[in-house]
């Protein structure tokens, strides 16, 4: 292992130096006089902080003195030591170093807190432990987006990502809600009995309407003016097209009331009224009226059969819901079909049994039991 150098010890004065320190040991034994200015010059010299070029150069000018060996005193002979001045390296005028402080090494030179700080070098100030504290954040901050450069890429993949997704969004909801989605046109689907055109124009008022912007309560409350409309859906077809899709109520036979014939349909709801019975039409003879059990058998049983022997029938009578019975055409031939139920396959035998024997020749066909149907 390298041992350390030693650091530098201070300089030793010079033989011109302790020259003019011995004379004052030997000062007592002097005749005052001119010897006198000597010796005050020489302990004067001794005692000032004075460089090493201004002690070379006195002893350069006492040397022939110094220099003999009379002049040095002989040890042992009881005189006091030479003094040696401890600042006589420094150049004049300048501070001397406090006891115990570091003395710089040679060659080198003081570092910023000894000369910003104070004169003495051994405190800090606050501006220089502001600047470190300083330069050590930026230098943190440094670090943490160095290490984090692609965790700060990946976000903003992302945030880009979400913000495309939202403006798009936004975009398209503006757009839907704005005039340029209008409605420019209505379009009626499924009207048979009724004009597509008087629907239309009842409808007008949600022209110019953003499609997502339809009243649907205003349509309803237009609607309610076709009582044939049983029910309606709406559908948006952008950019302007609004579609109107109804279905119309089945008209099953002619009430008789005192304001002449009403047209109903399975449920009882009065389509139109005439003075006179509709050709083509059958006539309901229920007991009970629209609101009783046996009508809604009867609508039940009018709903079921198929559109060719619909036609043929002429009159329907129910007084309870177990008896309906239905008339076909001008021959009056007679079906007995019981209760509503399993109405679907009684109409499929019906259909068969007509199919095989036609009503001319039949005066009854009786399916209220579907499994033995019974002709006669």
């Amino acid at each position: 292992m390298r041992r350390p150098s030693p650091l530098p010890q201070p300089p030793v004065a010079s033989r011109a130096t302790a020259k003019t320190a011995a004379p004052k040991a030997a000062a007592p034994t002097r005749a005052h006089g001119a010897d006198d200015t000597e010796d005050l010059e020489g302990l004067r010299g001794a005692l000032a902080p004075d460089s090493a070029e201004s002690g070379f150069a006195r002893g350069a000018d006492e040397g022939t003195d110094a220099a003999s060996p009379a002049a040095a005193p002989a040890p042992g002979d009881g005189d006091t030591a030479p003094v040696i001045p401890i600042g006589s390296g420094a150049p004049a005028g300048a501070p001397s170093a406090l006891a115990g402080s570091p003395t710089p090494l040679p060659g080198t030179t003081p570092s910023e807190g000894e000369t910003a700080g104070d004169p003495d070098g051994g405190e800090v100030g606050f501006r220089q432990v502001w600047k470190a504290a300083r330069a050590r954040r930026k230098a943190l901050r440094a670090e943490i987006r160095r290490f984090t450069v692609r965790q700060r890429r990946r976000r903003a993949v992302w945030l880009g990502a979400a913000a495309s997704v939202t403006f798009l969004a936004l975009g398209t909801v503006g757009a839907a809600y704005s005039p340029l989605f209008g409605v420019e046109k209505i379009s009626v689907v499924g009207a048979q009995q009724l004009a597509a055109a008087d629907i239309a124009d009842a409808l007008s008022g949600q022209l110019g309407t953003p499609l997502p912007l339809v009243d649907e309560s205003a349509v309803k409350a237009e609607l309610i003016g076709f009582p044939l409309i049983e029910t309606y859906a709406l559908e948006a077809r952008p950019p302007h097209e609004l579609v109107v899709r109804i279905v119309e109520r089945t008209p099953i036979g002619l009430v008789e009331t005192r304001a002449g014939y009403t047209l109903v349909d399975a449920a009882g709801v009065a389509l139109s009224t005439t003075a006179t019975p509709a050709a083509g039409t059958p006539l309901l003879t229920i007991r009970g009226g629209v609101d009783s059990d046996a009508f809604t058998a009867a609508g039940q049983v009018m709903r079921s059969l198929p559109a060719e022997i619909r036609a043929q029938v002429t009159e329907v009578t129910a007084s309870t819901p177990d008896d309906v019975t239905l008339s076909l055409g001008g021959t009056n031939t007679q079906v007995v079909w019981g209760s509503a139920e399993e109405s679907a396959e009684k109409a499929l035998v019906l259909q068969k049994a007509m199919a095989g024997r036609p009503p001319a020749d039949v005066y009854t066909y009786d399916v209220s039991s579907p499994d033995a149907i019974v002709i006669h």
